[in-house]
């Protein structure tokens, strides 16, 4: 590697030490990370949730400036609306983890690696890459391309089935 991605060290209390060991353990056991054997350290600290837990996150600030970024538009919000007028039944879906389904481009593992205590790299997509938003909605759109804008609307990791009455609707979420 001809740049080596280096951040600080933030320090984390006891709660988040805890959380972090077990963020570590949960993503090697689903395959998301794997040990680094490279020298490159991203900052590794975390973020309140709404509903009180801790969201762990990589400072991936040096690494977004190097990124070309994939020239895919997220739906506009105006004509996502005007697509729902009339609509009557919903059903909202958001996936889990929607990022950690996409694989990094092999070889570029280490350029996710991050290190707070012990040294890891990213197998899948995490969040905070500047490419990821358009990645994963390229990713939803081509899953859902049949069914789009007729009664599938997808915004990144987010699916909303809509329809005109509960027997379309029915239909529409068994497809």
């Amino acid at each position: 590697p001809s740049q080596l991605p280096k951040g600080r060290i933030y320090p984390l209390s006891i709660l988040e030490c805890q959380a972090m060991e077990e963020y570590i353990v949960e993503a090697l056991q689903q395959g998301f990370i794997q040990p680094s054997t490279l020298p490159a350290t991203l900052s590794f600290f975390f973020v309140g949730k709404k509903d009180g837990g801790l969201c762990p996150c990589i400072d991936y600030h040096q690494l977004n400036s190097q990124i070309i970024q994939q020239p895919y538009l997220l739906p506009l919000v105006p004509a996502a609306l005007e697509e729902l007028c009339g609509e009557r039944v919903f059903s909202k879906l958001d996936l889990r983890s929607a990022y950690n389904l996409i694989r990094i481009r092999a070889g570029d593992e280490w350029k996710t690696a991050f290190t707070p205590t012990g040294h890891y790299e990213y197998w899948v997509r995490p969040y905070g890459l500047s490419i990821s938003p358009s990645v994963i909605q390229t990713f939803m759109n081509e899953v859902f391309r049949e069914y789009l804008h007729r009664f599938v609307m997808v915004y990144i990791d987010d699916i909303l089935i809509y329809s005109r009455n509960l027997a379309d609707h029915r239909q529409h979420v068994q497809q």
